[in-house]
């Protein structure tokens, strides 16, 4: 029986995409974005994966998704604009300690310049992002491309009439959500702060 890539081409298309891009716009409603996870998040992530990985490749899959967060610190960073939806945020996949230092690195990511993270609320009656997870990225040559995610991976989209159509979604979702200040207010909240 043939092995399963961990990463297909077109997966590795949209990571390549992501490191290159001059802006993100980044949608989940399952488990925070790969670029915002703590160490201990990211290893909690894979450790849930079924079939389960080794405890090899569920250490290189953290790492590499670890590696990725140095987007963040180029010497131009990419404009980077977070939607996650409320329930990511209460997901619990760690001990309560764990829990809330993610909490806190989702708040301290939230203040810097170049990054606006917006929660669309559990208790609103209309949610644009009920379909799942994507991406939408600027590449340097100005083209707007998605990759959007799926049980086993992700798909790229280049297609101009459905790259259109996930742009929607995604300004839809942040006319739904929190803005960035008040996103700030409920980590507090749910860190007990509040």
């Amino acid at each position: 029986m043939p092995e399963i890539d961990l990463i297909p081409a077109w997966a590795e298309e949209c990571l390549n995409l992501e490191r290159e891009a001059l802006a993100l716009s980044w949608y989940d409603n399952q488990v925070v974005p790969g670029l915002l996870r703590t160490e201990r998040y990211a290893e909690a992530v894979f450790r849930n994966r079924v079939p389960v990985f080794s405890e090899e490749k569920a250490a290189l899959q953290t790492a590499g998704r670890l590696e990725r967060r140095e987007i963040l610190h180029r010497p131009e960073p990419p404009t980077i604009g977070f939607v996650v939806w409320e329930p990511v945020l209460m997901l619990q996949l760690l001990d309560d300690e764990r829990h809330a230092e993610q909490l806190r690195h989702l708040r301290a990511r939230a203040a810097l310049p170049d990054i606006c993270l917006q929660v669309p609320p559990l208790n609103h009656r209309t949610h644009a992002g009920l379909d799942g997870p994507f991406t939408l990225l600027e590449t340097p040559d100005y083209q707007r491309v998605a990759c959007s995610e799926f049980q086993r991976g992700s798909l790229l989209v280049s297609d101009p009439d459905e790259v259109s159509i996930l742009a929607q979604k995604y300004a839809m979702l942040r006319a739904q959500a929190l803005g960035p200040e008040d996103t700030v207010g409920l980590l507090g909240r749910l860190l007990g702060e509040q």
